[in-house]
């Protein structure tokens, strides 16, 4: 896949797992849903090679998205996790 290809699959893979996650604060830009994309497309990539042993190739298919997109809603709720655990909601008003 090209560069540009790779931008838009990351920015609708992380467009979907931001709507997916949720929350107050999902609010991240269209730059932050890309970098989610295309890192959560490469990490996605990596747990699926570790559950089934064989590498899967990313072209602009439906399995291929299917992959980027769990692994987008992993990485996404990994970091509002890590960013959530010092925060304490239930004093905010």
């Amino acid at each position: 896949m090209g560069f540009f290809s790779w931008i838009v699959f990351g920015a609708i893979a992380g467009w979907l797992a931001n709507v997916v996650v949720g929350g107050p604060d999902r609010r991240g830009g269209c730059l932050f849903s890309i970098l989610v994309g295309v890192l959560g497309a490469a990490l996605g990539g990596f747990l699926y090679r570790l559950a089934t042993g064989t590498e899967r190739s990313f072209e602009f298919d439906f399995p291929s998205f299917g992959v980027a997109i769990l692994g987008s809603i992993v990485l996404l709720a990994l970091l509002r996790l890590v960013r959530g655990s010092g925060r304490n909601d239930s004093y905010r008003r």
